[in-house]
């Protein structure tokens, strides 16, 4: 029999004094704050007694503050209305927790299975923590969301081009069919390129196949 918690998003508390915290979203309507009214308790003395609301609507999670004190962001955009949560969201709490949202299988914008040869290279994804390491060597300060949603992506399509829409599809999917510029995507591949480079000055990883979008080299 497949437990249903399986089937829910959890969040992860983040930051070096986290430790292996995290909460699965065993009910469509949850708060988290400091105060023991709370369904997710984080003692922290910026933290709101209540301080975000996150509740299901359909298949979607959505986030809300809580006229909190301190403030709200997710992916570090001030959280000023009711906004849905993807895969991978980062929400920060009064600048004091970092939360990060792992939507369940069935809403998971990427497929499971990691095609051969995708980690026999330098670059390795733990997606599971949502962490990337070269050469063994982790990536530190963590890729922002969409930087690891498209390094993923093109992880997970190993040996072929990924379109610019699968772009768009995956890493700004709150946007697909309303259209993202050129140039949004150009400059989220040449951070992402910047990052990888802070590690390895002599790796390519990231190829333009101009008119057709870009691949993952992995050597």
């Amino acid at each position: 029999m497949v437990d249903a918690n399986s089937e829910r998003p959890i969040l992860i508390f983040r930051g070096d004094n986290a430790g292996n915290q995290q909460w699965t979203l065993s009910k469509d309507d949850i708060t988290v704050g400091r105060g023991e009214e709370s369904d997710i308790v984080l003692p922290e003395r910026q933290i709101s007694r209540q301080h975000v609301r996150i509740y299901r609507d359909g298949d979607a999670y959505y986030i809300v503050d809580l006229s909190s004190r301190n403030g709200t962001w997710v992916n570090d955009e001030t959280l000023t209305s009711p906004r849905r949560l993807y895969d991978n969201d980062v929400i920060n709490l009064a600048k004091a927790a970092l939360l990060q949202f792992v939507g369940s299988g069935a809403t998971a914008p990427l497929p499971f299975a990691v095609p051969e040869g995708a980690g026999d290279g330098r670059l390795r994804l733990d997606r599971a923590a949502r962490r990337a390491f070269i050469n063994d060597v982790e990536i530190d300060p963590p890729l922002s969301p969409p930087q690891f949603r498209l390094l993923e992506l093109l992880y997970l399509n190993y040996g072929r081009v990924c379109t610019r829409e699968e772009v768009i599809q995956t890493v700004w999917p709150e946007a697909f069919g309303e259209g993202v510029s050129e140039q949004a995507i150009d400059a989220l591949v040449r951070r992402l390129r910047d990052r990888l480079a802070e590690i390895d000055t002599d790796g390519q990883y990231i190829v333009t196949v101009r008119g057709h979008g870009f691949r993952l080299e992995n050597g």
